[in-house]
């Protein structure tokens, strides 16, 4: 398995959602869990230990990642908004006014080649975004379109705190068209301490459900001198 340097998430690492989209296709899981032990590298020949159902990421001796079927209960989705309504909070999307990795490739400001979602604040908490399904659409595309959107219902609220994305499962029911518009929306549910779980949704743009997602953030520790 290989992640390919653009699909960056925190410099220097793989994007979490894309990557773990990865994982899953090549292991043939759907749905699957993917928990994420260590920053992801780019542009190198990583080792998939199989066994059973579930397997390992190995970079050398070091595990990276580790994949499992998801947990037998899908999590409801999260509630939609109308295409007007993502594209209006999405004017006002924190990530333009300060970005803790922005150069992300599903929704750095830095980027012109990613996926260019800008997830803004609903008044319930909720953010959402529309998104613009590109030509080259996966699905590990998916899964990175479903990763950002709940991290940011979290990350807005800290104040821009940067969070890294710990583990998540998701339950992909069709890709999106190339050329559509689909709108995404995610939600904070829970957490305590420096983890915060959430929720996010893909929808089509007549409202169908594409994908849904339920992951686990991690806040990092505050920066030292």
């Amino acid at each position: 398995m290989r992640i390919a340097a653009r699909f960056n998430g925190p410099p220097g690492s793989g994007n979490g959602g894309y990557s773990a989209g990865l994982l899953a296709v090549e292991l043939g899981l759907a749905p699957a869990e993917v928990t994420l032990r260590r920053p992801l590298p780019l542009d190198t020949d990583l080792a998939v230990v199989r066994a059973a159902a579930a397997a390992r990421v190995l970079a050398g001796d070091t595990l990276i990642a580790e994949a499992r079927p998801a947990p037998a209960q899908r999590p409801d989705a999260v509630p939609p908004v109308p295409l007007s309504d993502a594209a209006e909070a999405s004017k006002d999307y924190p990530g333009l006014r300060s970005h803790p990795f922005p150069t992300c490739y599903v929704c750095g400001t830095g980027r012109d080649d990613g996926l260019a979602l800008r997830p803004g604040i609903l008044p319930d908490g909720r953010t959402a975004a529309p998104w613009h399904v590109p030509g080259d659409i996966c699905e590990p595309t998916l899964w990175a379109a479903l990763d950002c959107p709940g991290g940011w219902s979290v990350i807005a609220p800290s104040g821009g705190r940067p969070y890294v994305l710990g583990r998540i499962s998701a339950w992909i029911d069709a890709l999106p068209r190339p050329g559509d518009t689909c709108v995404v929306v995610g939600r904070h549910i829970g957490g305590g301490g420096r983890k915060a779980d959430v929720l996010s949704t893909v929808y089509s743009p007549d409202g169908v459900v594409l994908a849904t997602a339920h992951a686990t953030w991690i806040a990092l520790p505050p920066a030292t001198d």
